[in-house]
């Protein structure tokens, strides 16, 4: 299998083998379970599945709890699929997938959201400069964008200007991160660095390819 869904729990640190100190990022990742098995010849493409996270019945509407029942799982929250598998390791309809799967010292990709910053200026968003010149007048202009660039021609702002904005709350993918530590008995991942999103946003682990 290439991967699992995951939440982050927060950060620690520990030794490695030479004393030297790591900071790493607590995952818990999986149990999931396999609740859909897709194929070519049904579906079009080939895929798999899982679900986790549990979630109240009160919650859940009569088709997704329909769906949960087949697979003989209790209802959960978060359902994405995967479609990269290693030769011979399908996995069955039903079946739970935990840490075991990864072993420690191998890569990871892990995507998530980042965290949403908001509305944020030019300086905060971009890593402007500011106008500066705060002894000549510029009582008001210290941390705006400046020109635009823009007079008779275009007479338009162009698409992709670097100004102010919304900033965070998307998909990002950090790459590489070895896995430093793996706590079996508590399905927890510690991975080498930082992940996206705040604590208790969920994860997608795949193996590194």
């Amino acid at each position: 299998m290439s991967g699992l869904i995951g939440k982050k729990i927060g950060m620690t640190s520990v030794y490695d083998a030479s004393g030297k100190i790591v900071p790493c990022t607590v995952i818990e990742a999986g149990p999931c379970v396999v609740t859909q098995v897709k194929t070519v010849e049904k579906d079009g493409y080939e895929a798999i599945q899982l679900a986790f996270d549990e979630k109240k019945e009160k919650k859940t509407n009569k088709a997704m709890k329909g769906h949960f029942e087949k697979a003989g799982t209790t209802p959960k929250r978060i359902l994405r699929e995967f479609s990269r598998f290693e030769a011979g390791n399908r996995k069955a309809f039903g079946e739970v997938l935990d840490v075991s799967i990864f072993v420690e010292g191998e890569y990871i990709d892990v995507s998530g959201i980042s965290k949403g910053k908001g509305f944020q200026g030019v300086m905060r968003r971009h890593g402007f400069g500011g106008v500066g010149e705060s002894t000549h007048g510029q009582h008001n202009r210290l941390r705006a964008p400046g020109s635009l660039a823009a007079s008779s021609w275009p007479s338009r702002v162009m698409k992709g200007k670097k100004m102010a904005g919304r900033t965070g709350g998307k998909k990002v993918k950090m790459i590489n991160l070895e896995i430093v530590k793996i706590v079996q008995e508590k399905n927890l991942l510690l991975v080498k660095g930082s992940v996206p999103g705040p604590n208790g946003s969920y994860l997608i682990i795949e193996r590194w390819s």
